[in-house]
Order: C-alpha cells, then sequence, then structure tokens
C-alpha cells in the first residue's frame, strides 16, 4: 500500500516562497551594498569561507536533531562522511563548482548593480537547460525553447546600455562584472545537475510547485530593482525595463505547468542512501 499524501497548505507555501524572495534580493541587495562602500573591502573569500562553515554547523545541528543522540550523531557522521571517502570524493566536485561561483558573484556586483546582476543571473536557466538536455538527456518543449531565447534576448537589452546609479562613486568595470557573472551562470546551471543548493531552497524545492518557483524568482528581480532605486539612485532606462520584463515573462513560460501541494513522501531511507543518492 502506497503512503498516504501529506497535505501542503497554501498559507506554508506562500511563508516559504515569501522568505525565499525576500532572501535571494536582500542578499543580492546586501552584498552590493558592501562593495560599494568608501571603505577598505574584505576578501571576498573570507566571506564565502564563513558562510559555508555556518551551513555546515546548521546542517549538523539538523542531522543530530534527526539522529536523536550525540552517540547516533558520531555514528552517522562515521558511517557517511568518513567511512565513505568514495561518495565524499563526489560531492567535492559541486562544492569546488560552488565555491568558484559565490566567489565570482561577489565580484559581479562589485561592479554591476544589483538589479542589472538579478536580470544578468537568470541566465542560469537556458544554462541548466543545456546541461539538463546535453548530460541527462532530457527533452525541452518548444514553449520552453521559446522562452530559453526570450530570456537571452531580455538579457541582451538589459546588458545593452546597462542602467546607472548615481550614488555608486566606486570605478566598476561592466565588462569584468558580465564576465563574472557568466561564470558563475556556467557553474550554476552544473552545480545543479550535481547537487541541492541551500538549506532553505530545498524546502522550497519540497514543498512549493514551480510555477511558484518561477515567481519567486521574477519577484527578487522587482524587489531588486525598487531597492537600487532607492539606496543607489539607479537610473531605470527603457531597454532595462524592456529587457527586465521579458526575463520575467521567459521565467513564468520555462517552468512547467505542474502542481505539487500534496506531496508524495519519499520511502524511508538510511542516511547512507540519501548521499548516495545526491
Amino acid at each position: 500500500m502506497s503512503p498516504p499524501k501529506e497535505n501542503v497548505s497554501l498559507l506554508f507555501k506562500l511563508y516559504c516562497l515569501t522568505v525565499m524572495t525576500l532572501i535571494a534580493a536582500a542578499y543580492t541587495v546586501a552584498l552590493r551594498y558592501t562593495r560599494t562602500v568608501e571603505a577598505e573591502l574584505y576578501f571576498s573569500t573570507t566571506a564565502v569561507c564563513i558562510t559555508e562553515v555556518i551551513k555546515l554547523f546548521l546542517s549538523v545541528g539538523i542531522l543530530a536533531k534527526e539522529t536523536g543522540s550525540l552517540a547516533r550523531l558520531i555514528t552517522s557522521l562515521r558511517e557517511n562522511v568518513f567511512g565513505s571517502p568514495k561518495e565524499l570524493l563526489k560531492l567535492s566536485v559541486p562544492s569546488l563548482v560552488y565555491a568558484v561561483q559565490n566567489n565570482m558573484a561577489f565580484l559581479a556586483l562589485s561592479n554591476l548593480d544589483a538589479a542589472v546582476y538579478q536580470v544578468t543571473y537568470q541566465l542560469k536557466i537556458p544554462c541548466t537547460a543545456l546541461f539538463t538536455v546535453l548530460m541527462l538527456q532530457r527533452t525541452l518543449t518548444k514553449l520552453q525553447w521559446f522562452s530559453v531565447f526570450m530570456l537571452c534576448g531580455g538579457v541582451t537589452l538589459v546588458q545593452w546600455k546597462p542602467a546607472q546609479a548615481t550614488k555608486v562613486q566606486v570605478e566598476q568595470n561592466p565588462w569584468l562584472g558580465f564576465g563574472a557573472i557568466t561564470v558563475a551562470v556556467l557553474c550554476s546551471g552544473f552545480a545543479v545537475l550535481a547537487s541541492v543548493g541551500g538549506v532553505y531552497t530545498s524546502v522550497v524545492v519540497k514543498y512549493t510547485d514551480n510555477i511558484m518557483k518561477g515567481f519567486s524568482a521574477a519577484a527578487a528581480i522587482v524587489l531588486s530593482t525598487v531597492a537600487s532605486v532607492l539606496l543607489f539612485g539607479l537610473q531605470i532606462t527603457a531597454t532595462f525595463s524592456l529587457g527586465a520584463f521579458l526575463v520575467c515573462i521567459s521565467i513564468y513560460l520555462y517552468v512547467p505547468r505542474q502542481d505539487t501541494t500534496k506531496i508524495q513522501p519519499a520511502e524511508t531511507k538510511t542516511s547512507k542512501e540519501r548521499l548516495a543518492a545526491v
């Protein structure tokens, strides 16, 4: 007999999407602000390292709660981490890719406005689609291909005459920023196929449908644009507005029309089996 389906309330799904949207927008705006203040800049590698250490402690804390005791936690770590060097080596590949991606994000936001970055970073969608077709032998619908080309066109318009931020006085190199975000996009497209990124994102992926995740990405673009206008004096141009609009529409068109209001719980697996599945 199949296990009963778990009902996920609309309120909880909206909560997950709201938090994800705010985190995406706030992260980009805050990082942009810290990279443009007239002060000695911190090392981006240090920030990335601290972020991963925090995620490590959070993950260990969640595992400790699941195991229920210190002895079981140690046993689980010994079996799944130290006792599985081959699986650990596999996980090191997406980890390295994410490290490069996160450092490129710092470099990109040092040279591009938050709104421009947020729109351009959506190139990860066609990049992921390309890796999916080439590496996983999957096919895309005509509508999805159309949305991919529309998204690329929208990003081209945004980058054609980048909007200027009047309140930012530091020297910037838009070409360097675009090059950095291109590397970040390539890393993101590959890493998506290798592992699930982010502790909170995994919750959103489980309990929300693709349409709502697409809406969240579009909403983050809007919030980042509004914040850039207020904080950095971003001057919105016609080409930027049109490009951002096309990107938001393409995100909506790309995501499959499916609903996951009722989640089918996965069968119970051991920690070692879950790790191997990744």
